[in-house]
């Protein structure tokens, strides 16, 4: 297996509180509620050990509130090269009704200062080395720039890995110019980015077309429930998944990267990349948490993923 680095610049603590319909403006009772030490690059990175990955994590933690990504990092036998900053890592409500629906209330975090940036490059480039892969999670904390991120992704690049990026807005825009290894956007952001509409597989073909024009070799669009498409060099499948029974979306995409990155380090057939990414991601959505709980039901959506080589809408 492979040896993969995930960061997340701006973790949090997710909180998700289940009820069954959110009235706003009045008392609302949950019937349930937990808590996860979180970040995009962290839900990945527990996708990918439960695959088999051995994993290193990093980014920015805020020291007053270390105890819950210091125990899964732990629990987990992630390498640790995360830089402490001052403050708390923000808190991410998440309100999950009974029908799916998630509404997001997420916090700001603590302010990521020059010290702080300097300490996590000189960090990568001591640790990084020797790994395949990174993958680069999530939103900017207040305190780093667009530019920043994009030396850091080049900063990667040039130590020899292959990147793969999953953000959004000035995020996922700065990182395009670095032309990373793979990106994985929804068709919202895609189109946010781009300031074009990537609404239908017409449009989607379009927009991926022009990134792989620009240097980035993988574009994964997801869709939601209407699926994921996957553009490469003479490569355009399309993955409807099976419908299931929906407990939360958080993480559906982050599952969806760990399932691609896999993958593609294990030299896999394109097709076997897609459906088994694909199948993970819907096994995300029926469960609070993240990772790979229940291998008999994997197999189960894998044989229900419907895949074709050119694009379709999910009927």
């Amino acid at each position: 297996m492979a040896k993969i680095l995930t960061l997340t610049l701006n973790p949090a603590l997710d909180i998700t509180i289940g009820l069954d319909t959110l009235r706003p403006g009045q008392v609302n009772r949950s019937h349930a509620q937990q808590s996860h030490a979180a970040g995009k690059g962290l839900n990945v990175a527990q996708v990918l050990a439960d695959l088999g990955h051995r994993v290193t994590v990093g980014g920015f933690l805020g020291r007053d509130n270390l105890q819950p990504f210091e125990s899964l990092i732990e629990w987990r036998g992630f390498t640790d090269c995360f830089v402490r900053v001052p403050g708390e890592t923000r808190s991410n409500i998440k309100l999950v009704e009974a029908d799916g629906r998630v509404t997001d209330i997420n916090g700001q975090g603590p302010e990521v200062d020059e010290a702080a940036c300097i300490a996590l490059m000189q960090r990568l480039e001591q640790v990084a080395p020797g790994h395949d892969a990174v993958v680069v999670a999530g939103s900017l904390p207040r305190g780093i720039s667009a530019d920043w991120f994009r030396q850091l992704l080049d900063q990667l690049k040039a130590l020899g890995l292959k990147v793969a990026l999953d953000s959004s807005g000035e995020a996922l825009r700065a990182g395009l110019q670095s032309a990373p290894w793979l990106v994985k956007p929804n068709t919202e952001e895609l189109g946010e980015v781009l300031g074009q509409a990537v609404d239908n597989p017409a449009q989607q073909r379009v927009a991926a077309e022009q990134l792989l024009a620009s240097g980035v070799e993988h574009v994964v669009v997801s869709a939601g429930e209407q699926g994921v498409s996957w553009f490469a060099r003479d490569l355009a499948l399309h993955a409807c998944p099976p419908s299931v029974r929906v407990a939360s979306t958080v993480g559906a995409g982050d599952s969806l990267v760990a399932g691609m990155v896999h993958g593609l380090l294990q030299g896999e057939a394109p097709a076997q990349t897609l459906i088994r990414a694909t199948a993970i991601a819907a096994q995300a959505v029926t469960q609070v948490g993240f990772g790979i709980h229940d291998r008999e039901q994997l197999t189960c959506l894998e044989a229900a993923v419907q895949l074709t080589e050119q694009q379709e809408g999910c009927r």
